[in-house]
């Protein structure tokens, strides 16, 4: 089944004659998403893929128009772990791959993953980019990144200044990045993916220089997505900009009196600040977890909760729930007359 799917590109500096397409391939199982009327009805697999074996969307596009498409592929690896590949660059985000979180005090926390417990460096493709947003151990896994500096010792490595201490030892090719700054990594084709720095949480003192989020740009600039893995952010830095695609946490994550992790109605409102097409509910509190610390740590809201609030302030935005180890493919095709 096909479907052409088009409508305006916002604040567009392309020519008038093309044309956004968000393209979306059914593969054999699929739930097809009504959208309100004017908007575009799109088709999800609900497949149970295997490891890498992607979770498709896509469209029909005419035949007398000369097409082109940038496209993010999207693995969660549970956590704040991440595998992105856009325009033929693999970036890893936040890996833990080596062992369980425990920040080096098991008894008072430890965390192992549910799906992909079992997939290991080794396990990994070429990866051309390692992205880490906080200096802390579930972001920042030393476990992980000792193993993996031994295994692509040229990586290149963006990260939060925060972590500096961390990562110098152990990668020579790294870029930190401050909020406001961007790097730019090269794609094959000549086309780069950019990837610039956000304000993110602050750990510590109010005086000490935030975390990071960040917002990656395809090739062709046609897509943008949004990453910061607290759901916290500065609305006043971001108002900005806009991304297509906000990967965040929903479920907030509470300790006495103190937010570990934010979402529901923050999360609503980043999205909502982002103008973001696509949501992606990712739950990194959704660990095997014991000890101290885990059996403090309270839940609050659900998927379900958010997108009733997301409906309402954003009702044209799709919630999309990514299966760990299944990749999901966002992709969006210029054509040009």
């Amino acid at each position: 089944m096909a479907i052409d799917c088009k409508f305006v590109p916002y604040l567009s500096c392309r020519p008038s004659k093309e044309e956004i397409v968000f393209r979306f391939r059914a593969t054999e199982n699929f739930t097809k998403f009504k959208l309100s009327p004017g908007r575009f009805p799109f088709l999800i697999s609900s497949s149970s893929s295997l490891w890498l074996r992607p979770t498709l969307i896509s469209a029909a596009y005419k035949k007398d128009v000369e097409e082109s498409e940038d496209t993010f592929r999207l693995t969660y690896l549970e956590g704040n772990s991440w595998l992105w590949e856009v325009g033929g660059i693999k970036i890893l985000v936040d890996p833990i791959l080596v062992g369980n979180l425990d920040f080096g005090i098991p008894w008072l926390y430890d965390a192992a993953k549910k799906v992909v417990k079992n997939f290991q460096i080794d396990d990994l493709p070429l990866i051309h980019c390692l992205l880490i947003t906080q200096s802390l151990d579930d972001h920042c896994h030393l476990n992980t990144l000792k193993p993996l500096s031994r295994k692509f010792p040229n990586l290149t490595v963006i990260a939060t200044p925060n972590a500096k201490t961390l990562l110098d030892p152990l990668f020579t090719n790294v870029i930190y990045l401050e909020p406001g700054q961007d790097s730019e990594i090269e794609v094959s084709n000549g086309f780069q993916v950019k990837i610039e720095a956000t304000a993110g949480p602050v750990l510590g003192p109010p005086w000490k220089r935030p975390e990071n989020g960040y917002l990656v740009t395809s090739p062709k600039g046609a897509l943008t997505l949004y990453y910061e893995p607290h759901c916290v952010y500065s609305k006043t830095f971001l108002e900005k900009y806009k991304a297509d695609i906000v990967i965040t946490p929903v479920i907030k994550q509470l300790l006495p009196n103190f937010t570990l992790v934010s979402g529901q109605e923050d999360a609503v409102q980043l999205a909502k600040c982002l103008s973001a097409k696509f949501v992606v509910a990712m739950k990194n509190g959704d660990l095997d977890s014991k000890g101290l610390l885990a059996s403090i740590v309270k839940s609050e809201g659900t998927i379900e909760s958010f997108k009733q609030l997301l409906s309402k302030e954003l009702p044209d935005a799709k919630v999309l729930e990514p299966t760990p180890g299944e990749p999901l493919d966002i992709s969006i095709a210029v054509h040009r007359q």
